[in-house]
């Protein structure tokens, strides 16, 4: 069966149609384009010009401006003017919500119309609702009412469409029948396309948006499975991962769901929404779309003929539980500190533990790793839990066989017979594979750990197709993911262990990370920052939680407040709930629906004016913006959900 892409194992792009917007051609294995969205008022047509101009200059191959109304898709005209006046032809995308009259202006002025198959006929309003079939078939009559005449004139027009599902504002009518799931964001999206197909009209790439990675791979994945079953062909995809946030943490979560994606050749363009200025967004679209520019003719890998597992719903693999590894707990952390000599308590700090030499106790931080890796014995007491991974050799000569765990070589595995009664990691490059005898062996260790790595230029596939023989084979030994990064710069060295680890952690693959710097050794090592990577990778895959998770949209030319400062506001008195998930939106727009599933809400609802929200509940409606984050803080307090600080 077909699943979503043409190979598990072999880097190829998924066979798409060809779309035309304006000049650019997306789909059909031409280049992976980048995008961004402005975030002036739209009615600011100078403003808006300037911001766009930057986009263009920092990389944009298409700029997308919101058109909540009427007058703001009149005023794309004098826009797109000014822009093609100044000598920029690159493609403009109307952002349509909730007002189909503005699609249809919009329609006639830019190269893209953008549309939320969410809102774009139906009202939200968080009822359940019941249909009959026949009822059902009247409301997709209904939309095929209201949609056509915009098709009709993107037909005339030459326009693009993108038909943009949201997680987080599907409509009442599929939140009924299908329920907050990928197979709702689907159906939600093919409806609309039913009725293209139906017109004759396939200019048309397709979006399915998430806050949650997990959520929004697995909707993907079921959207090209589904477009393929019925249709016999695929629509480009345009892929992101919506309301990611800001810093380190947005840039984690979008590398996480987009790249899972695009290792699997999927995507036909891309656009990394970021809690900051839009031209910040570029660098990282070009970094992601840099590491595939490549990747064809890679070592082979053998192929998959059947996945012994869903690709469409995580499921967490079956594994022992060894020490603190695998079974049902918490992927673990291995901090490499392998680079560095004559190990000090002061250099752990970067990895989460800090010394205070007048008290003599540790300080242990939520993201504090739970291992290191040295090639040393240390000359002082270990904090806590913490364990030290060593090559067998050195574990040989130490005395504390409770807090130094070896590290075996196949060969070391298969014949040394002087191993830990406790944890043993043996070291593995996927580029081979299991031998038998490994196999067997592994079948009834209790004390087995694997650490599996590539050099692969397509490693995260090889790595996959590992845990496929594991699985095919009923092996139960948990697995670290081990990957080297030997990117040149810090960004680049987040978007690689991001993809590549954080692919196999969607896919319910791996019991811990350990991301290593291969570039240029200690000097540029810095481990403060993998540590944070690695802890960041698995807060975005739900795999565990170790800090506040902001769900927070980039700003747009709707939103009512500053974003970036009130969310930099927000985040300085809440970054230590740990577990409690806020989002921060801009408008209504990206309001109660686009949270999906925050436990609280703060929500522009006019200028100056917030609206706070527990889970999709309206509590507080219309605060001065000058007393909202204290009532943000209030309401979290009444919900038991609020620790004070040390």
């Amino acid at each position: 069966m077909q699943l979503y892409s043409n190979s598990l194992t072999e880097y190829k792009r998924l066979a798409t149609l060809e779309v035309k917007v304006g000049d650019l051609l997306i789909g059909n294995f031409n280049p992976v384009r980048i995008q961004t969205m402005t975030t002036t008022d739209t009615m600011n047509t100078l403003g808006t010009v300037e911001q766009a101009i930057r986009c263009i200059e920092a990389g944009a191959e298409l700029v997308r401006i919101t058109a909540p109304s009427k007058k703001e898709a009149e005023n794309l005209l004098p826009i797109r003017n000014e822009l093609r006046k100044r000598g920029y032809t690159t493609p403009l995308v109307a952002d349509i919500h909730f007002t189909p009259n503005a699609a249809e202006i919009a329609a006639r002025i830019v190269e893209k119309v953008r549309i939320n198959p969410g809102n774009y006929v139906d009202k939200k309003k968080f009822e359940t609702l019941t249909y009959t079939d026949s009822e059902y078939q009247e409301e997709i009559e209904r939309i095929h009412k209201q949609f056509t005449p915009l098709v009709k004139i993107c037909q005339e027009y030459g326009t693009a469409m993108r038909i943009g599902t949201n997680h987080g504002s599907l409509s009442d009518r599929i939140m009924s029948r299908y329920g907050d799931t990928p197979m709702g964001m689907v159906e939600s999206a093919m409806e609309f396309l039913r009725i293209a197909e139906d017109l004759n009209y396939r200019n048309i790439i397709l979006s399915m948006k998430s806050s949650n990675p997990q959520v929004m791979v697995q909707a993907y994945r079921l959207l090209i499975h589904t477009m393929q079953e019925e249709l016999g062909h695929a629509y480009p995809l345009h892929l992101g991962v919506t309301e990611a946030g800001d810093g380190e943490d947005g840039r984690i979560k979008s590398a996480v769901g987009i790249g899972t994606l695009m290792e699997d050749g999927i995507g036909d363009t891309i656009r990394v929404s970021l809690t900051e200025d839009p031209e910040f967004e570029l660098p990282v679209c070009r970094d992601l779309v840099k590491r595939y520019t490549t990747r064809e003719g890679h070592m082979p890998i053998p192929p998959v003929d059947l996945v012994p597992y869903s690709p469409f719903a995580y499921k967490r693999r079956e594994t022992l539980a060894v020490n603190n590894i695998g079974g049902k707990q918490v992927p673990v952390v291995v901090a490499d500190l392998s680079d560095l000599e004559n190990i000090t308590p002061d250099h752990l700090k970067a990895v989460g533990y800090t010394y205070n030499a007048d008290t003599d106790k540790w300080n242990i931080a939520d993201a504090a790793a739970d291992y290191l890796f040295t090639n040393e014995l240390l000359p002082f007491a270990l904090p806590g839990t913490l364990k030290v991974i060593v090559p067998y050799i050195i574990w040989q000569t130490s005395e504390d066989k409770e807090k130094y765990m070896p590290i075996l070589s196949l060969m070391e595995y298969l014949k040394e017979k002087d191993r830990s009664p406790i944890l043993n990691f043996i070291d593995f490059n996927t580029a081979v594979e299991f031998p038998e005898q490994i196999l067997s062996q592994l079948k009834t260790d209790t004390t087995a750990v694997l650490c599996l790595n590539s050099f692969n230029a397509h490693a995260m596939p090889e790595i996959r197709r590992a845990f496929i023989t594991l699985l095919d084979n009923n092996i139960q030994t948990p697995c670290i993911l081990e990957c080297f990064a030997s990117d040149e710069t810090a960004d680049e060295q987040l978007i690689h262990a991001a993809t590549d680890t954080g692919a196999l952690l969607l896919d319910g693959f791996g019991d811990g990370l350990w991301l290593v710097n291969t570039a240029n050794g200690s000097e540029s090592t810095d481990y403060n920052l993998l540590n944070n990577i690695a802890f960041g990778i698995l807060q975005a895959t739900r795999t565990r939680i170790s800090k506040t998770e902001y769900i927070s949209c980039p700003s747009c030319g709707r939103t009512l407040f500053d974003l970036q400062e009130t969310t930099a506001k927000i985040r300085a008195v809440t970054n230590h709930l740990k577990g409690v998930k806020i989002a921060i939106m801009g408008c209504i727009v990206n309001g109660p629906g686009e949270m999906a599933d925050a436990d609280f809400g703060y929500v522009g609802s006019g200028v100056g004016k917030i609206t706070l929200y527990r889970g999709k509940e309206v509590v507080k409606r219309g605060l001065s913006s000058d007393v909202a984050v204290n009532e943000l803080i209030d309401l979290i307090k009444e919900n038991g959900m609020w620790v004070e600080t040390n």
